[in-house]
């Protein structure tokens, strides 16, 4: 049975009959005038030259106020999606806006509302135009919404280099400690990678814990690696991060103090080892990253089992590759009903998944979805899932989608292709792959186009230019290009069927009193093979 909330009259007296202390009563009083300023001063935040001001009725404006295209609706599927039961998996419990603490029933407790972390970021335009900076912040905003938090405000400052000490200067660091204090935030997140020196000199100043860009992508691919594979890569790319972070992580962390340098409160009986306590912390991660390098190379021969099996069969490999949200695992599902998570959002799947595709012409082929790239991928990230872009280097083709209705879609192409050239990828042939037709700027897909030769536009959701697309990569991947004329007994029906399977393709078949004559193009490793059934010329007189 569920229990009524009452709300009890305002009175002096506690539910019991005791008259309330006035001390008890102006506390409450205080705490409630508290919540109602911060508020208050979210809704209507002062003036700043530098802040991004909030729309009427709105929390953010300016650039932010336009940031969320990567999270601003419901993710829409088509059939080729399936069932997408890992997304309401993902789904099942949200965070929300605000702290429920209010139980209507004890039953009720494991579904109570968890609050959003609530979070100002900043950033520093030290080159490029500052329409870059802004789409840079805006990024970084999606990337804390899709991390599980509420962006409350959002500063950019013009300085040509990060001070050393807190990356921002003493007065920009001062004006987000007071943005902080107003709108009650929880984390400040930098779009930059910070120095620990950096990170705890800006804490010393906000009051409130800082993250850094990296640290933020970190997050996320924590949140969302499903196997066992790409738990362990995440796991190992974060302690990479923390390694030469331990002192900034707490207190406990600190070195302790000896002789005078504790000052007054120190002294004799304070002298002891030193760091012990952090040498401990780092003799146990780097054991610990030991032993995920060893179970990570012990999962790789599986895969280069797999990957030296399609090579001896000569199946040609197709390996989808892009930025951050651009619709590659929607692109897989069209192309081969796959099946996979399709969500609005970035870095929603990180796990490779390959399928069996089969062009037009019945030419088999393997199609990889990857992980998605970004603006300043951790070096830590690239490292620790090299293993698996492996199958991106040993493609025969890449397919490079890229979102085309996004504001800078070049930034992201040269972004991707930073990464593919860490990873020996970028000699791969690409097919630039404008993905997102059906609300994309056509002044833009022109102006890509005419930059990059191998280019075709499509729509994974609406399924416009995916015919088209199915013939490129049948005309772009490696064919069967050895020409045979083969008598096959009808004995041998395994034969025929090996060469109406995807390694082959028949130009003519004719059948005999003596068996099946077939004129046929094969893959070079399946000649030898068949070589007993070569129909012989006749020699000439």
């Amino acid at each position: 049975m569920t229990k009524q909330n009452h709300t009890p009259e305002p009175s002096g007296e506690t539910p019991e009959g005791t008259p309330a202390s006035a001390a008890e009563q102006s506390s409450v009083d205080a705490t409630i005038e508290r919540i109602l300023a911060a508020d208050r001063a979210r809704e209507q935040a002062p003036g700043r030259t530098t802040r991004f001001e909030a729309e009427p009725g709105s929390r953010r404006g300016g650039i932010l106020g336009e940031q969320a295209r990567e999270l601003s609706g419901e993710t829409s599927h088509t059939d080729s999606d399936g069932e997408q039961y890992d997304l309401m998996e993902r789904r099942s419990l949200r965070r929300v806006d605000g702290l429920s603490t209010e139980l209507e029933d004890v039953s009720e407790v494991e579904y109570r509302q968890l609050r959003l972390e609530r979070v100002v970021l900043a950033g520093l335009w030290g080159e490029g135009t500052v329409a870059e900076a802004e789409y840079s912040l805006r990024e970084l905003s999606a990337l804390a919404e899709t991390a599980g938090s509420t962006v409350l405000d959002g500063f950019l400052q013009r300085r040509a280099k990060p001070d050393p000490g807190t990356f921002f200067g003493s007065g920009k660091a001062e004006e987000i400690r007071v943005a902080v204090a107003e709108l009650g935030a929880d984390t400040v997140v930098v779009d930059s990678e910070l120095a620990p020196s950096q990170r705890r000199g800006l804490e010393d100043i906000v009051k409130v814990k800082v993250i850094d860009r990296t640290g933020l992508i970190l997050d996320i691919f924590a949140q969302h690696a499903k196997s066992r594979e790409g738990k362990a890569q995440v796991e190992l790319a974060q302690m990479e991060y923390m390694l030469p972070r331990l002192r900034g992580w707490g207190e406990s962390l600190s070195r302790q103090a000896g002789g005078q340098v504790g000052g007054a409160s120190a002294g004799i009986g304070s002298r002891g080892p030193g760091e012990t306590k952090i040498e401990l912390d780092r003799r146990r991660i780097n054991a610990r990253m030991s032993k995920l390098r060893k179970d990570i190379a012990a999962m790789k021969p599986a895969r280069d089992a797999k990957r030296a099996n399609r090579k001896r069969n000569a199946v040609p490999s197709v390996a989808i590759a892009g930025y951050t949200n651009a619709g590659k695992s929607s692109l897989l599902n069209r192309l081969t009903d796959a099946g996979v998570m399709v969500e609005n959002a970035l870095f929603a799947t990180l796990d490779p998944t390959t399928r069996k595709a089969v062009t037009p012409d019945g030419i088999g082929y393997t199609l990889s979805d990857t992980v998605g790239f970004v603006r300043q991928l951790p070096t830590q990230l690239i490292e620790a899932f090299r293993s698996t872009l492996e199958e991106v280097a040993d493609a025969d083709l890449i397919l490079h989608v890229v979102d085309a209705s996004h504001p800078e879609p070049e930034g992201q192409i040269q972004a991707v292709r930073t990464v593919l050239a860490e990873v020996d990828a970028h000699e791969v042939d690409e097919i630039i792959v404008l993905n997102k037709a059906d609300v994309a700027d056509w002044d833009v897909v022109e102006r890509i186009r005419r930059r990059e030769p191998h280019t075709i536009v499509v729509s994974a959701h609406s399924g416009e230019g995916i015919a088209e697309l199915r013939e490129l990569i049948s005309s772009s991947i490696p064919r069967p290009s050895v020409p045979l004329e083969l008598m096959v007994p009808y004995s041998h029906g395994d034969i025929v069927s090996r060469l109406h399977a995807e390694d082959a393709e028949i130009l003519s078949t004719e059948y005999l009193e003596e068996g099946t004559l077939l004129k046929v193009l094969v893959r070079r490793e399946l000649a030898g093979d068949l070589s007993e059934f070569q129909v012989t010329a006749e020699p000439t007189p």
